[in-house]
């Protein structure tokens, strides 16, 4: 990933949004304004103060887990920083994909310019020069159980002392070397830093930062599926009647039926004669309300991650109100992770319903395979029974969908008995993401043979219309008589991209 000159993102002392989250975690560029500045130096001044005083502070003076009331010698508390770091870095696996890396130094950074975590300006400034320079370093995926992601931003930290392993442009080096790529120097830590640097939910926030945004846009593609099927199956569009939406305001729900309807304007299903039935089976029938309630919490999920991102979650906080330092828990991301755990079922039903539907789309066409050339055209377009791919991805959706944030032991000699498995949580909410897009592109991909071998109604909405086209173009990419696999991959890959955009750009009067 290549740093991007244009936009840069300004992190000040006012809220940061999810969308600058995401565009830096893109690429683009990042500064700590003036007014952030002062706060993280009233911040420092603080813990500067205290740690010359006679109180113990958790994590600034003392031991940390279970030798929490141990003292450390002021003399030694420098070098006890670097320590700090190294004994953290435990996380295992494949290493995390870079964007999730740049999402989580942004989480951090803006963290330390809320005033919370007291963190010397050098720190600060060294996830900026970082982020900036593209410099990522390698995070194993797996480690942190939510109640701080200590492993994984140890791996960060390491880079920033000088040690560990980065990326740089495509290629792997010690973490010194890639700094030197930039013209960098190591950072050496203050007291309380190697706390800052490793105390913090990075990866939960950064990662579900980064799916909230996908998860909106599977909403709208799930609305598109759903709309082509309903017109593939001459299905009655009352169910998206603005009077039975109004009927139980649910904003989901009503966003959801709006989004169903406007892909369908200008279809014949509107006109007399259009619907074949008047009552649709209940897979196509409450589509608004299945789909409804995802967006709902993927909403709630959205507002989680806004709270996470600018809140204080640093233990010990620095209050600059008071000029405290103050033992507390604001580093477990409940409300995050129990919306990441309620955003999989959600998917899951969106994903059981077109899953039952793909049953009506296949009635609609079996009796015509066996007609000559039928099955020699699916072959040479790569088309193969992906149904039955549909019914395994539900499968492995459904058990994706289990909630993980209760699945964490006891820890540290039971001072650490509770955790909240945010990363986990991401994690599997990100495949059930995967496996939601697999099985609406493969209902779309039916809902167009159906469309082609037996028209339900004369005609077609242009929403879908554009949609089919831009699934061919995607299809066209790989070839004459592509595998199933290969047609699948590429055209899952333009679900919530070309196919959803060319569907919007083609709704009249959108």
């Amino acid at each position: 990933m290549t740093v991007v000159d244009a936009p840069e993102v300004v992190i000040g002392t006012d809220e940061l949004a999810l969308d600058d989250l995401v565009a830096i975690a893109n690429g683009a560029r990042v500064r700590i304004a003036d007014d952030a500045w002062r706060v993280i130096e009233s911040s420092r001044a603080i813990v500067d103060r205290i740690v010359d005083g006679p109180a113990l502070v958790y994590g600034l003076n003392t031991g940390l887990g279970h030798q929490r009331d141990l003292p450390l010698p002021r003399e030694s508390l420098r070098e006890m920083q670097a320590l700090i770091v190294g004994a953290h870095e435990g996380a295992v696996g494949d290493p995390l994909p870079a964007v999730v890396v740049r999402a989580a130094m942004v989480a951090r950074l803006n963290g330390i310019a809320r005033g919370g975590s007291g963190g010397s300006r050098p720190v600060a400034q060294a996830f900026v020069d970082l982020l900036n320079a593209g410099i990522h370093p390698v995070v194993p995926a797996t480690g942190s159980i939510g109640a701080s992601d200590l492993m994984h931003m140890a791996a960060i930290a390491q880079v920033i002392i000088g040690r560990g392993s980065a990326e740089v442009g495509g290629e792997v080096m010690s973490g010194a070397a890639a700094l030197a790529t930039a013209g960098l120097a190591p950072i050496e830590l203050e007291p309380k830093d190697g706390l800052t640097v490793i105390s913090a939910n990075g990866v939960a926030i950064g990662h579900a930062a980064l799916l909230v945004e996908r998860a909106e846009r599977v909403a709208a593609a799930a609305d598109l599926v759903l709309a082509a099927s309903l017109e593939a199956t001459a299905g009655n569009p009352s169910v998206l009647d603005e009077a039975v939406l109004r009927a139980k305001p649910v904003p989901g729900q009503l966003a959801a039926g709006s989004s169903i309807r406007a892909f369908l304007a200008g279809s014949p299903l509107f006109e007399p004669g259009g619907p074949r039935s008047v009552q649709d089976p209940l897979s196509f029938r409450v589509g608004p309300q299945v789909h409804g309630a995802f967006r709902e919490f993927v909403t709630l999920l959205r507002d989680a991650v806004q709270l996470e991102l600018n809140a204080m979650d640093d233990n010990p906080l620095v209050d600059i109100a008071s000029g405290r330092m103050l033992s507390n828990g604001n580093f477990h991301p409940m409300v995050l992770a129990l919306a990441l755990d309620a955003v999989r079922p959600a998917a899951a039903h969106v994903g059981q319903l077109s899953d039952r539907r793909m049953n009506h789309l296949w009635a609609t066409v079996a009796d015509v395979f066996s007609d000559e050339g039928v099955m020699d055209r699916l072959v040479d377009e790569g088309g193969g029974l992906s149904r039955y791919a549909a019914a395994a991805l539900m499968s492995e959706l459904r058990h994706a969908a289990n909630p993980v944030s209760l699945d964490v032991g006891i820890l540290d000699l039971g001072v650490e008995d509770h955790a909240t498995n945010a990363p986990v949580a991401a994690a599997l909410t990100e495949r059930a993401l995967d496996l939601l897009e697999g099985i609406l592109t493969i209902e779309l991909e039916m809902a167009r043979i159906a469309h082609d071998l037996r028209p339900a109604v004369a005609g077609q909405a242009p929403a879908i219309a554009a949609a089919f086209a831009s699934l061919q173009v995607a299809r066209a990419s790989v070839g004459h008589r592509p595998s199933s696999g290969r047609v699948h991959e590429a055209e899952s890959s333009a679900l919530c991209d070309a196919v959803l955009d060319a569907a919007r750009a083609a709704i009249p009067g959108g």
